[in-house]
């Protein structure tokens, strides 16, 4: 019974038959050239190699000082795992008392290199859980044990420092806003909770993330809450805000902003139209609320506005009065200089973010945490896993929006 089951009576044999001297050799090369490396290091802070004698003048200086031996220490890199031997030194401080040396190629408690700890961190964020990471490293790093977790408990760290840093340095002249539902363990049981999301867009176009944050749902306490912490951290006043039309929502932006201009996203209004006609009416819905939306110009966009209230007024009444509650919101964008409206008038840039997350973790149905899940949000864009280009139209964001909309009286 106390027999550990894993040591399988063919698992030396595999072990001989699996031995690649090349492996082994690159593996001994490392080793010496990390050693060599820490090695010169130290002979520069001391001023004079292995086995020389002091200088006068190194003395003098307060550079100067004398080795004491060596320690093991291991190593996980990308070429696996090593014990390497890393000597030791005392500094002279040049007031009669000395300090121990230490390296910087090597940092202390170092346990991997840089490039394991973005491999390894990257891995998860590509959506592998935990336990398969973990067998990788076993293969991989020849059982290298919790490695793992201490990454991730860095990216924990990392991921708190973003949570309260400032923003009074960003140049942000427009926010979009939108949340997400994912599937999370709360007290042992699955879950839906919502991420609510900040996307700032800054003066030279480009689009950063601002805040990601599980506020218990999409009210408007939720959302005030959201919008309080930007503003406590430094966030400017933005000129222009994309929402997705949730009430609670428009109602937090506008008593944190109300001099902010709000438009209400064009593609979640066309799900509403939908969703307020029978399926037969869809496809010609969508091709006046097209007609509409995508007009070249503001007049354009102004007349048939009203042409789609006449005509769906007396045709499906539910859709003339869904467009209409969104009211002035719907076309603010039509204020900005033409060359934005493509990227003003939805809230597409965070959609796409919240497709590509759900395409990360889709591997795992459930998340461990609500915690857990907005800083995998972070971390996938922090990474790199996820990137963002400019908006279009973005030479012109530095012009400010004209003071009349278009008129939406039917």
């Amino acid at each position: 019974m106390g027999k550990d089951s894993r040591d399988l009576p063919g698992q030396a044999l595999l072990n001989a038959a699996w031995f690649d001297p090349i492996e082994v050799m690159i593996r001994d090369r490392v080793r010496g050239f990390i050693e060599n490396l820490v090695e010169a290091e130290l002979d520069d802070a001391l001023g004079r190699s292995r086995y020389q004698r002091p200088g006068t003048a190194n003395v003098a200086s307060g550079t100067a000082g004398y080795r004491h031996g060596r320690r093991a220490r291991q190593l996980l890199g990308s070429f696996g795992a090593v014990t390497i031997q890393v000597p030791r030194a005392r500094l002279n401080d040049g007031h009669g008392t000395s300090r121990e040396w230490r390296s910087e190629a090597l940092p202390r408690y170092a346990r991997m290199t840089r490039q394991v700890e973005a491999l390894i961190a990257g891995t998860y964020l590509s959506g592998t859980n935990t336990r398969r990471v973990r067998r990788a490293l076993g293969a991989l790093f020849k059982g290298a044990v919790g490695e793992e977790s201490r990454t991730w408990r860095k990216v924990q760290t990392d991921w708190q420092a973003w949570c309260r840093r400032s923003l009074a340095d960003e140049d942000v002249v427009r926010l979009i806003l939108d949340g997400t539902v994912v599937r999370v363990r709360l007290d042992g049981k699955a879950t839906s909770i919502s991420l609510l999301v900040a996307l700032g867009i800054r003066r030279d176009g480009q689009k950063i993330l601002l805040a990601v944050r599980n506020m218990g749902g999409e009210s408007e306490a939720a959302w005030r809450g959201l919008l309080d912490d930007l503003v406590s951290r430094g966030l400017q006043v933005p000129s222009f805000v994309i929402i997705d039309g949730a009430g609670g929502l428009e109602k937090a932006v506008g008593l944190v902003w109300p001099e902010a201009l709000v438009q209400r996203c064009t593609v979640h209004k066309h799900r509403n139209l939908l969703a307020h006609a029978p399926e037969r009416l869809h496809e010609e819905i969508s091709t006046d609320y097209n007609d509409m939306i995508y007009a070249g110009i503001a007049k354009e966009v102004e007349a048939r506005r009203k042409s789609f209230i006449r005509k769906w007024r007396l045709k499906c009444r539910a859709v003339a009065d869904s467009l209409e509650e969104a009211g002035d919101r719907l076309f603010t964008f039509t204020r900005l200089p033409d060359s934005q409206w493509r990227s003003a008038r939805t809230t597409n840039a965070v959609e796409r973010l919240h497709e590509e997350f759900k395409r990360r973790i889709k591997t795992q149905t459930v998340l461990p945490s609500a915690e857990t899940a907005a800083m995998l949000f972070w971390a996938l864009l922090a990474s790199g896993q996820i990137t963002m280009r400019k908006v279009d139209g973005w030479q012109t964001l530095a012009q400010e929006p004209t003071l009349q909309c278009i008129d939406l009286a039917a």
